[in-house]
């Protein structure tokens, strides 16, 4: 087994390697260097190895460069999108995927799960760019704050944040399925509630960091197996 140096030693020289890349030039790099452990190690860092299709196996160089200029046309697709912030992140493949990350401030009211007039335009911004890449697969996620309940104790109120969280994960791809976004296409809707924070809940502006809504696009098993073919 490689040493926690040398994971580190390799970790950083793919980081600056891929500085400047475009995603299909990292999908390459990845797909070469070690495919899902160099991604599940990138991953911890900068995105989240719970999303990702089962593929069995590390994928190649090849494929993963054609994944990665899919995920360039996603991602630019994406930042057009009102009201999110856009970043390029790791899956359990080590392929490059995209995260959207909606302020729940933006997208429901204090405590409230049912989605704001304002909110759905960016909603259906997003339905959009979901069917124009109907090849990657979706992923959304729900959390919030720390915060307490009136009237609750702190397991009860962890309780009651968890299920606010999948509730508004859930209005999302409600909403998303309504624009006609395939259910299929939605592989996972799940609520985490306090876990996961991006900021200190010691601060109102890490709270608000805190309560947000997250959707990821990543490659599919059907993406991931026609790259393969195509790199043969």
């Amino acid at each position: 087994m490689k040493s926690l140096k040398t994971i580190a030693v390799t970790l950083c020289a793919a980081l600056v390697v891929s500085c400047g890349m475009s995603n299909t030039g990292k999908g390459a790099l990845i797909g070469a260097g070690g495919g899902a452990a160099l991604g599940a190690i990138v991953g911890a860092l900068a995105g989240n190895t719970a999303i990702g299709a089962a593929v069995g196996g590390a994928v190649g160089a090849g494929a993963g460069a054609i994944i990665g200029k899919k995920m360039d046309k996603a991602k630019k697709e994406a930042e057009a999108i009102q009201n999110a912030q856009v970043e390029e992140v790791t899956d359990a493949n080590g392929l490059e995927a995209v995260k959207m990350t909606f302020d729940s401030g933006i997208l429901f009211k204090t405590g409230k799960s049912d989605l704001t007039a304002s909110s759905k335009a960016s909603l259906q911004q997003l339905a959009s760019v979901l069917k124009n890449n109907s090849d990657c697969d979706v992923a959304i996620q729900g959390y919030t704050d720390n915060q307490g309940w009136k009237n609750s104790t702190p397991e009860q109120s962890a309780q009651k944040n968890q299920a606010l969280s999948l509730d508004r994960a859930t209005s999302v791809s409600s909403y998303l399925m309504s624009l006609a976004v395939p259910a299929s296409q939605i592989k996972s809707v799940e609520g985490f509630g306090e876990a996961n924070p991006v900021a200190s809940n010691a601060t109102k502006d890490g709270r608000e960091q805190n309560r947000r809504v997250e959707v990821y696009m990543y490659a599919s098993q059907k993406m991931i197996q026609e790259a393969q073919q195509q790199a043969q």
